[in-house]
């Protein structure tokens, strides 16, 4: 059994197209602990599945070896997305729905129809290669773990009992910012790799109640990877309590510990809120409604004079007049740029977007669709505009236009979310002078928000002696 198998020429290809293109629809994409994922031997991640196809490019973007993924055997059926997804090492799996419409498509004398599936796992682990597999066996929208099933734990176990203390079993959490949004944030978070050697003497002596067992395990593992919230209506209060306060906390986590921004666990504080909700629904379930009637008439009176909440915090904390000037200049200096990105960069970046609206399915489905067209779209308005370009006015300007067309997309991008945030406080100045009593409602209404947010967390804290965000 080799360490660790060389990355082949097509996947290596494969791998920097997909990192290229998450870089360009991405923020940033955080890996907190990728370091918990073995450099050498086989290993196997579990990982959670909130955005489709997005989910597996992620996470073979972030991860220096090779992945294996395990992927329903319907994408097998047709003959070019098989070649590609064998060539790829993508391992197919058949679902329990998939197996009475699929079984013109298998081999007729296996009885499992995942019996090749578990022997592909275990000739992947004997070279040493990195398996990747969504336990949940379907993608979902929910700010929770759905129940998972026992396919991982069933590959873990059958291999360990084998060939003890060869595997790192590591729990894997996935988290997007804005599922919907364009450069939204993720968060790929690895875990402790799992004692999955505990299970195999159980296994053993009853396969059945030792797969269960490294389940539930490995169903902890991975709800501690992510902001697992049960409930609907606790998540939509989870959301609604990190745009107001989360950075609110950070800044205190950074001035009291000395860290950068980027070294702020933002899962950590998430997890933290979620606890404060549960507990205080727990005790006071009158005041965290009261709470979120509060937050939501606020966001009434956002909608209705069509201001964001970032104006009204920035009324608080008001910048000062060289800062707000050379704003002003920028968006002035800044605005031929604009233009000239948005003429270059509307119809890929516009058509992508309408598409992923029509065409999407699920929310799940909304990044998957839009990636993969943008993927073809920015190719090819770019080539054709700078064909056009060529035409008109030669190769070296067609050089020049086609090396500013990315770099003046991504500058008209900014610009265009810079003018939002302009519009919102010029509309906040105009309520200030013809309404100044709803200015100052609004204000007044963000302010007690927060202040009540902040005795909670003075009250959580103390009670529950020492925890902390």
């Amino acid at each position: 059994m080799s360490s660790a198998p060389p990355i082949d020429r097509f996947y290596r290809s494969v791998r920097a197209i997909a990192r290229f293109w998450l870089w360009f629809f991405f923020k940033a994409v955080d890996t907190p602990h990728a370091e918990r994922v073995p450099r050498t031997g086989p290993v196997l991640l579990c990982a959670n599945h909130p955005n489709n196809l997005i989910d597996s490019l992620v996470l073979g973007a972030v991860l220096t070896r090779k992945v294996h993924y395990l992927a329903t055997a319907t994408l097998f059926r047709h003959p070019l997305l098989r070649r590609f997804l064998l060539a790829a090492g993508a391992i197919p799996v058949w679902r329990r729905q998939d197996s009475a419409r699929g079984a013109a498509d298998r081999d007729p004398a296996a009885p499992d129809p995942n019996a090749d599936m578990f022997a592909a796992c275990a000739a992947a682990f004997e070279q040493g290669a990195v398996v990747a597999i969504y336990p949940e066996g379907t993608t979902h929208a929910e700010a929770r773990v759905q129940r998972i099933k026992t396919g991982a734990a069933r590959i873990a176990l059958g291999w360990e009992s084998a060939h003890p203390g060869t595997l790192a079993m590591v729990p894997v959490g996935l988290t997007f910012e804005a599922r919907k949004s364009f450069r939204a944030r993720v968060l790929v978070s690895f875990g402790e790799p799992l004692p999955v050697g505990a299970y195999v003497e159980a296994y053993r002596a009853d396969p059945v109640k030792g797969v269960d067992a490294l389940t539930t395990h490995l169903q902890e593992a991975m709800e501690a990877q992510v902001v697992n919230v049960a409930r609907i209506d606790d998540a939509r209060l989870l959301r609604a309590v990190e745009e107001l306060y989360r950075d609110v906390l950070a800044r205190e986590v950074m001035d009291l510990r000395g860290l950068a921004p980027r070294q702020v666990d933002p899962l950590r504080l998430s997890r933290s809120i979620v606890e404060a909700i549960g507990w205080f629904k727990a005790r006071e379930p009158a005041r965290v409604e009261a709470l979120w009637q509060r937050i939501q008439a606020y966001r009434s009176l956002l909608a209705q004079h069509r201001v964001r909440d970032d104006t009204v915090r920035a009324r608080r904390e008001r910048l000062p007049a060289h800062a707000r000037l050379v704003y002003s200049w920028d968006a002035v200096a800044g605005l031929p740029l604009f233009v000239y990105g948005a003429l270059g960069n509307a119809l890929p970046y516009l058509l992508p977007r309408m598409l992923a609206q029509r065409l999407a399915g699920k929310e799940t489905d909304y990044a998957t669709i839009r990636l993969l067209a943008s993927i073809v779209a920015y190719p090819v308005f770019y080539a054709l505009e700078t064909a056009l370009v060529l035409r008109l006015a030669g190769s070296t300007a067609a050089v020049v236009f086609a090396v500013s067309l990315p770099i003046s997309g991504v500058i008209a991008y900014r610009y265009l979310a810079g003018a939002g945030r302009l519009r919102s406080r010029l509309r906040f100045n105009v309520l200030a002078v013809t309404q100044a009593a709803a200015a100052r409602r609004l204000v007044a209404e963000r302010a007690e928000i927060l202040a009540e947010l902040e005795r909670a967390k003075s009250e959580w804290l103390a009670a529950t002696k020492g925890s902390s965000f």
